[in-house]
């Protein structure tokens, strides 16, 4: 049985890829993410500074243009990818798709675009811009997530972590939804409240699912005679990370759906404006903390 899906069409770029040159790449330039992270924390706080007696600017065109292209490169992602995973899973198990790194080594396709999934995290630190120009509050969760997401993934890349399958489609599905959603926003369209409660129930899956996969690679790995293609640091550092964004997003679920001021607020805020500040837990903050841009006051877009 293939170990690759069998695709109705390749690009040309995509089969150009070679996976020993992208890692080398990688491994020679892993300082990146380091320089990138002391850059961004300099720039989005001495940002703030800057700001703070200036007005804040709109920028609703190019929040439009920067949702859409995201929104298109996710959807693109997740095509190229959650077929690999599928494959795996109906053909070779679930072992296989947790301990074997052939999503990179043997599918050029699905190889490519976890590539691509990695070197977006390096232009997705620009979304703290619109926040900083736009004088949003910019919260822990934000740059926590922006900073540990790259490095965590530019180092599993450098391992060919084979449970990073799994993650990179979740991701790439949910950021799919999730940046659709944002440019509807932004183009002053108003989904209905269930899609915003749905982005946020899947991210709580998305970290359950994350969770659960790297504590079956540790049983993989403590298994006897079975080689699995992922580092115990790399467990660990996974499954810190995935249940730090549990608590994070478990709690914003509580606090803007299920707490009683939430449905205070939601009485509150029936909406006489649609240019009208709202409350904290209207649906449209979900904007700010799916990207980690919680406020305490958010203004309709």
């Amino acid at each position: 049985m293939e170990l690759a899906p069998n695709y109705s069409f390749v690009f040309d770029f995509e089969n150009d890829f070679i996976h020993e040159d992208t890692r080398h790449w990688m491994l020679r330039n892993w300082t990146w993410v380091f320089y990138s992270s002391g850059i961004y924390m300099l720039v989005i706080f001495g940002g703030q500074q800057f700001m703070l007696n200036r007005p804040k600017f709109e920028l609703r065109g190019l929040l439009v243009i920067w949702n859409t292209m995201l929104a298109m490169f996710s959807i693109m992602g997740a095509f190229r990818t959650a077929p690999e995973l599928f494959h795996v899973l109906r053909h070779h198990g679930l072992f296989h798709s947790v301990c074997v790194p052939s999503f990179i080594e043997q599918d050029k396709v699905s190889g490519f675009w976890t590539w691509l999934f990695v070197l977006s995290k390096l232009p997705e630190l620009g979304d703290t811009i619109f926040i900083v120009l736009r004088k949003q509050p910019l919260i822990f969760l934000h740059w926590y997530h922006h900073i540990t997401v790259l490095m965590y993934s530019w180092f599993s890349y450098t391992e060919y972590t084979a449970s990073a399958r799994w993650f990179i489609v979740m991701n790439y599905c949910v950021h799919s939804l999730m940046y659709s959603y944002y440019a509807l926003r932004a183009m002053r369209f108003h989904p209905p409240r269930f899609i915003s409660m749905l982005i946020t129930t899947l991210q709580l899956t998305q970290m359950v699912i994350g969770c659960a996969i790297n504590v079956w690679a540790h049983s993989f790995i403590q298994t006897p005679g079975r080689s699995c293609n992922i580092s115990p640091m790399n467990i660990k550092l996974s499954i810190a990370m995935y249940f730090s964004y549990f608590v994070l997003f478990a709690r914003f679920f509580y606090v803007t759906y299920l707490s009683s001021n939430a449905r205070k607020g939601r009485r509150i805020a029936a909406p006489t404006s649609k240019t009208a500040s709202t409350s904290r837990n209207d649906p449209r903050e979900l904007d700010n903390i799916l990207n980690g841009k919680q406020t305490t006051k958010v203004k309709a877009q």
